[in-house]
């Protein structure tokens, strides 16, 4: 009797927990789950407005426009412009010049408000940039090739305005709140992936059903949340600010950052930074014309070509997650040594594809070029990791901000030098729409540039990501400077929109 009466209560205590276990469960789904539950608790902190404002720009706007973007600009110049590789080259180099001047555009939202706001004016400002940009080029039936370019420069000007924008929003609203910083960077990389992912695997899909202008068209819409974000952001007004005191910042900001560059503890890594990435040549527009038009060529199919980015996005990923659980910790130079060689080596792949041995093996064309783009971007996002936390330990006290966008402004230069110097390869070796017999000439100078920076590598320091670099005694900038808001701008990641040249 004791027994049966022990398994009786027994019996019952499962029956209540299982009974509690669905009610939780039952919550649980009913309030989203633990994603919802997390966005919840950032808006609450935050404001709703700026959790919002993360996910349209960064996974909208920069991650799914991003991706259609750069897949529609290619067919556009290739299909509707009809420009040869060597000027799709140049023509992508002069589109990336706004993101080039970010700093410019960090210390215009940090010094000189509009109307008494500092945020909200810009992204009304870039969205509109971007909506009258990609309607033009999206209706226009004979736009002329100058007008293009100068269309697409302003639509990246749009974009790159809101990257910084939002980037000072998060970093101002981290360090109000320095419990949810690591969440909020979070919510930027993970709305910047997932955008990527979804726009690359359905680009080539509407490239196919609506064509590149019509791919310009859809992505007016993006262009038009970010005007949306400008108009329900949160942000106080300052209706009597003193414009008086905007010269004094912009040359107290210049004297500031002069300062930090001229010492060797800067300079040097800076300086092996932008050749990693110059000489690095992209010739990116060689290859997609190769595999898209050559006769002897795989002759991808734009949903091909899409599906074949989005795995590299992939890639990317993976390298990101494997840098931080597995790399981090290692020294900059050993790592950078192993990943500048990885770099040159697999940029080898591309010859394999070009000289058709991956037939003679028996490998499929689309098979080999997907392990191909994976391999490529997971080594450029190991090879950029190391840079981008280097880059962090360079920056000043009192101007981190603002000195951070300097340095990614000096390794955008070093990627324009790469697709310009790309470009003049491949028009130097006449490699054209139709004419493709010197490519593989290309890709190994390409390769044989990629290990080059190898040489410089004495000039990155031996410290690991933990130590200090900068000698912080010789850089009191903070009290130099006067800089009031500087150290709000662009704290958070600034590298979501960098293509890695393969």
């Amino acid at each position: 009797m004791v027994v049966e009466e022990e398994n009786d209560k027994m019996m019952i205590m499962e029956e209540k927990n299982d009974d509690d276990e669905m009610e939780r469960t039952r919550r649980g789904c009913s309030n989203g789950g633990p994603v919802v539950h997390w966005l919840k608790k950032l808006a609450s902190e935050m404001h709703w407005s700026l959790v919002l404002g993360v996910i349209l720009i960064y996974g909208i706007s920069q991650g799914l426009s991003g991706a259609l973007g750069r897949v529609g600009t290619k067919y556009y110049m290739k299909d509707i412009q009809k420009v040869q590789p060597s000027q799709a080259q140049i023509y992508g180099g002069i589109t990336s010049i706004p993101w080039i001047v970010k700093p410019l555009w960090g210390l215009l939202t940090d010094v000189i408000p509009i109307f008494g706001y500092r945020r909200r004016p810009y992204f009304i400002i870039a969205g509109s940039i971007g909506v009258i940009s990609l309607l033009v080029l999206s209706l226009h039936e004979n736009l002329h090739l100058v007008l293009a370019i100068l269309l697409l420069t302003s639509g990246s000007a749009g974009v790159a305005i809101s990257d910084v924008t939002i980037d000072a929003c998060v970093a101002q609203s981290s360090i109000s709140h320095p419990l949810l910083a690591a969440d909020m960077q979070s919510l930027c990389a993970l709305s910047s992936s997932i955008g990527a992912l979804v726009g690359y695997s359905i680009s080539g899909f509407l490239l196919h059903l609506i064509g590149p202008k019509g791919v310009y068209g859809l992505l007016t819409i993006p262009s038009a949340l970010v005007i949306f974000v400008g108009i329900v952001l949160k942000e106080p007004h300052m209706p009597n600010f003193q414009y008086r005191q905007v010269k004094q910042k912009f040359l107290n900001a210049g004297i500031a950052m002069w300062t930090t560059l001229k010492s060797p503890s800067v300079w040097r890594p800076c300086l092996y930074m932008y050749s990693s990435f110059a000489l690095s040549l992209n010739i990116l527009d060689g290859m997609f014309y190769w595999y898209t038009d050559a006769k002897d060529g795989p002759r991808f199919s734009q949903e091909n070509v899409g599906f074949i980015f989005s795995i590299g996005s992939i890639g990317s990923l993976v390298g990101a997650v494997l840098y931080q659980n597995v790399l981090k910790d290692y020294p900059f130079r050993d790592l950078l040594f192993w990943t500048q060689l990885l770099y040159g080596f697999s940029g080898m792949l591309d010859l394999v594809l070009v000289s058709r041995l991956n037939l003679k093996f028996g490998i499929p064309d689309y098979f080999f070029v997907v392990i191909d783009e994976s391999l490529s971007q997971m080594i450029g996002r190991l090879k950029w990791m190391p840079l981008l936390v280097l880059s962090t330990k360079l920056c000043p006290s009192g101007i981190e901000g603002v000195f951070f966008a300097l340095l990614m402004s000096i390794d955008n230069i070093g990627l324009l030098s790469s697709s310009w110097g790309g470009g003049v390869l491949l028009h130097v070796l006449k490699i054209t729409r139709t004419q493709f017999d010197k490519l593989w000439l290309a890709i190994l100078i390409r390769n044989i540039l990629r290990v080059s920076p190898l040489m410089l590598l004495f000039l990155v320091p031996k410290n690991d990501s933990k130590s200090c670099i900068l000698p912080m005694e010789n850089f009191d900038i903070e009290e130099e400077t006067e800089i009031e808001e500087a150290k709000n701008v662009e704290l958070v990641s600034l590298v979501n929109n960098l293509d890695y040249g393969r």
